[in-house]
């Protein structure tokens, strides 16, 4: 994922109402794996990417369906 990716994550979230930061696991290496987390801070933060993703799938009881991708 980049920064752009996380920004289209991120929205998808905000519109839900599910709440999150999309934010690379490493700082200094933006090019690794992204998680969701509850506040900005590298230092304070907790990932929170499985409630997320939770969250993401009980908007979507239905589950993703043939031919389609939620973006």
């Amino acid at each position: 994922m980049n920064a752009d990716d996380a920004r289209h994550v991120r929205g998808v979230l905000r519109r839900l109402g599910i709440p999150g930061v999309v934010a690379p696991e490493n700082p200094d290496e933006p090019a690794g794996d992204w998680r969701v987390y509850d506040r900005d801070d590298p230092a304070t933060r907790v990932d929170v990417t499985a409630d997320a993703l939770a969250a993401l799938a009980k908007a979507f009881p239905a589950g993703p369906a043939r031919g389609f991708v939620v973006t």
